[in-house]
Order: C-alpha cells, then sequence, then structure tokens
C-alpha cells in the first residue's frame, strides 16, 4: 500500500512561474517548458492547465470543461488531473 499522499488542490489553481504552457506546431499539442527541459501534454491535460490562471476555482473549471465539450460529470478526472499537476509542482500550493 502506497503511503503518498494526495496533494491539497489550490483554491484558484495557477500555474506555477517556473513553467510556460505553448502550443508548439512541431508537435500539434500543448507543451509545459521548464528551465530543464518540456512536458509533452494530452489534449484532455492542455485543456485543464489552460483554464489555470489564478481566477477559477476547480470547479468554475471543471463548469467551463462541461460547457466546452457538452458533457457532464468531468469532475473526478479534473480534479486527478489537478491532483497530479500539483504533486509534480506544474501548479502554485
Amino acid at each position: 500500500m502506497s503511503t503518498e499522499t494526495v496533494p491539497n488542490l489550490p483554491e484558484h489553481p495557477k500555474l506555477n512561474r517556473l513553467f510556460r504552457l505553448q502550443y508548439e506546431e512541431a508537435q500539434k499539442t500543448h507543451v509545459l517548458l521548464y528551465p530543464e527541459g518540456m512536458v509533452k501534454l494530452n489534449q484532455s491535460a492542455s485543456e485543464i492547465l489552460l483554464l489555470c490562471d489564478g481566477s477559477r476555482t476547480v470547479n468554475a473549471i471543471v463548469g467551463a470543461l462541461e460547457t466546452k465539450f457538452n458533457t457532464s460529470g468531468l469532475e473526478a478526472d479534473v480534479r486527478s488531473m489537478l491532483q497530479e499537476a500539483t504533486r509534480r509542482n506544474w501548479l502554485d500550493a
């Protein structure tokens, strides 16, 4: 059994200033750039991180994505991705 704890999500998720999210035409996807390298993101992670500007709550991010994609039930997946992003220090705590 893992002893790793689940990180608390920031109330208003915001990308850590050490990372820059940008679209890479050559790879046809968004990437996170940081001093030591780059992380290639899938479409779902990109859509979530694009909304992490510090002005929206987690619930607002979920709502925006559910509206954009005309669906419901995204909260668990969005929270899971945001927890992983927080664990990796992509988001300010």
